[in-house]
């Protein structure tokens, strides 16, 4: 989301009184801040009240938000358990880092025993046995515990069976009927197994039965007027509430995961993503789409997936969708391919995984009611900026635009920039770098043509490797090199586009280039397009992102050319003649236009400069007559 249309005041009112965890972001788009709350649109709200303090680093924190977002969640508790997955993935400035989750209590079930038992347990160990949360409270997960091996009359000793069969009397447990006595050897481990089945299923969310028996008891025991047994039974039933809320947003298996649900209304439709990256939920993406009206949800989660997967370099182990869809089979079948290990599409019926994808399709239908308008105009700036452009210069499509600059000071340290957008957007991963090599003086058309010609042979002979080389998964081997612009746009007019057409035409390539053209006061007033200019309407989305496209070119171009000088990476041609040291370097700058102007010189000329001696000007002289001429640097 850009953050130059996000207003603050109009997106708080727009959050919903929902437990959930909102996120911060900077001017910059990164995450600075992640919290939980009870109610979003209370605790989002309180930032940004005058009168309400929270200190000096909550008040340096709210000066640099450009943006929140936020996580919809069915209760407090997973609110609590998200904000510590994305802290940790994230790491946000104005967070306190949290050490690990040995703060969170777990249930294990001990499934590596032959005799499996239901115990308390600090953290969730990458083994062989099942484990359930973390909860926050260690009290109530004790109190389940507890009741899970009074329901199903579970072992609660630490014996070692059947090792330890016999060996001593049974013990309490056994006596009030609340272990079968596994001790004593008389135990059928398959029965038992099919008791411990039975707890894993409550403790996995299926404790609906089991409310309902210990309400009927507790409504007996009180028409009994047995009130201290009728209190017992209700505590128990709060215990089980508190702890068999499951965790939707942290899986006990620790296997990576995709949920995928939508929402739609008419011809519009928004997929939701949540990232399930070893058995946490680290993040979510929502896809706002056009669709048909007669599309069912099954059709949008089929063409979603087909396109979503085709495009993302990584591929879980199972995906979550809320229907079923009739290709199902195949689409597995190619993502399995694709990724080279098995891939499941799963629609769950029923427990944690069902929550799991509800509490996405919950957040797909609060982005599409409350978002819709903004994701339009976000789509507009764009997607619909690039349907623009092409259209005013007559293409059928542009997705991927590439913009060029240079920079230098008095044509030293010259260096180029390429910069990337794609679909409106920057593609910062594929900008690049360059430092003339071949270039004398301030040159910036034979500048450009070094530049361009560089990048193009350097994508045609990636492109040729690629298919001289083993077949590998489509775009595999793409690079920001390899990967060919639909339109360049040049910033200048005939001048620059006719250097672009010109190493276009040497390379064998046919890629149209396009011109932004500037006024007297350098700023951009068209498109030089095919030997035409062409005016464009200033308040229109395409004129805007066209700007946005020629200040990113000019800022990176800028920084890295400033970078070089400030850690002194590029340095003057002069600094490689002997005899030239800092004062005479500058006496000969101050002397000379340039390059050029001290290539026509003669050695009398160079002595002419009161700094300069005759061995020096000799040096000056040679280099420029009889030694090495690369004074690019």
């Amino acid at each position: 989301m850009s953050n130059e249309h996000f207003i603050i005041e109009e997106e708080l009112k727009k959050l919903p009184d929902q437990p959930g965890v909102y996120i911060m972001h900077d001017e910059r788009d990164a995450i600075i801040y992640v919290g939980k709350a009870l109610s979003l649109t209370k605790r989002v709200h309180q930032y940004f009240q005058p009168s309400h303090d929270e200190g000096l680093k909550k008040k340096q924190m709210v000066a640099h938000i450009a943006r929140f977002e936020y996580i919809v969640t069915d209760s407090e508790l997973e609110a609590l358990v998200l904000e510590n997955n994305l802290i940790k993935e994230h790491r946000p400035k104005y967070n306190t880092m949290l050490r690990d989750d040995k703060t969170y209590p777990y249930i294990c079930v001990t499934v590596s025993e032959e005799y499996p038992r239901v115990i308390f347990s600090r953290r969730s160990k990458k083994d062989s046995n099942k484990y359930f949360g973390p909860f926050t409270s260690a009290g109530a997960v004790r109190d389940t515990i507890d009741l899970v091996n009074k329901i199903y009359h579970l072992r609660t000793c630490n014996k070692k069976f059947p090792r330890d069969f016999g060996k001593g009397r049974p013990c309490l447990n056994y006596h009030m009927d609340q272990c079968p006595g596994v001790c004593t050897g008389k135990v059928d481990a398959a029965a038992y197994g099919e008791r411990v089945r039975e707890a894993m299923g409550f403790l996995g969310g299926d404790y609906k039965p089991v409310v309902k028996m210990l309400k009927e008891k507790m409504e007996a025991c009180s028409l009994e007027m047995e009130f201290e047994r009728a209190a017992t039974y209700r505590d128990l039933i709060e215990s089980v509430m508190d702890c068999v809320e499951k965790q939707k947003i942290t899986s006990y298996d620790g296997e990576d995961k995709d949920i995928v649900a939508a929402a739609t209304d008419g011809e519009d439709a928004v997929v939701q993503v949540f990232f399930i990256r070893g058995g946490k939920m680290i993040g979510r993406e929502h896809y706002f789409i056009n669709v048909r009206v007669e599309n069912e949800m099954s059709d949008i989660l089929s063409i979603f997936l087909k396109q979503y997967y085709a495009g993302t370099p990584f591929i879980p182990r199972e995906i979550y969708v809320q229907e079923e869809m009739a290709d199902e089979e195949m689409i597995a079948g190619w993502l399995t391919e694709k990724k080279g290990k098995k891939v499941t599409i799963l629609t769950p019926k029923r427990g944690a995984k069902e929550k799991l994808v509800e509490l996405a399709a919950k957040n797909a239908r609060m982005v599409l009611e409350q978002d819709r308008e903004r994701i339009k105009r976000e789509e507009g700036r764009t997607i619909g900026a690039m349907k623009e452009i092409a259209s005013l210069i007559g293409l059928e499509h542009i997705e991927r635009m590439e913009a060029y600059d240079i920079s230098n000071t008095s044509g030293y340290q010259s260096v180029g920039s390429m910069v990337v957008f794609e679909k409106g957007k920057p593609a910062r991963s594929d900008y690049r770098k360059f430092r003339i090599k071949s270039v004398e003086g301030p040159n910036d058309y034979e500048s450009m043509r070094e530049v361009l010609t560089r990048r193009f042979s350097h994508g045609l002979e990636e492109r040729q490797k690629a298919d001289d080389g083993p077949e590998t998964e489509a775009g595999a081997k793409l690079t920001s090199f390899s990967k060919f612009p639909d339109v360049i746009m040049m910033d200048g007019g005939r001048g620059q586009v006719n250097i672009a057409l010109q190493v276009l035409g040497d390379l064998g390539l046919s890629i149209p280039v396009c011109g932004m053209v500037k006024d007297d006061h350098h700023r951009t007033r068209g498109l030089y397009y095919d030997n035409v200019e062409i005016p464009i309407d200033k308040s229109s989305e395409g004129f805007k992102l066209i700007t946005r496209l020629q200040d990113e070119a000019h800022r990176f171009a800028i920084e890295f050319h400033r970078s070089l000088r400030g850690k002194n990476q590029v340095k003057s041609f002069l600094d490689d003649i002997p005899g030239i040291g800092p004062a005479r370097r500058k006496a000969l700058m101050r002397s000379f236009a340039g390059p050029e102007e001290m290539k026509q010189a003669k050695v009398e000329d160079f002595l002419a400069i009161p700094e300069m001696n005759q061995k020096a000007a000799e040096n000056v002289y040679e280099y420029f007559h009889g030694g090495s001429q690369d004074v690019s640097s």
